[in-house]
């Protein structure tokens, strides 16, 4: 995992809010696909720096979540 400045946020990446988040400004995140990484994002401060994970490790991630 990286953190990284945000050198990611051209108009060529669509972020996605989480489907977890709601409007009463809890936590939210975005994410994005970019080559060889998904970017994800605070989306209340879409200015501060991301974090790149690889491909595995999202995929991981996502399988993780899903058995919660």
């Amino acid at each position: 995992m990286n953190v990284e400045p945000n050198s990611y946020s051209v108009p060529a990446l669509k972020w996605f809010k989480s489907s977890y988040s709601a409007g009463d400004g809890g936590e939210c995140v975005e994410v994005a696909a970019a080559d060889g990484a998904v970017l994800v994002r605070d989306s209340k401060n879409v200015g501060l720096p991301h974090i790149a994970v690889g491909p595995a490790g999202w995929a991981c991630f996502v399988q993780f979540t899903a058995a919660r």
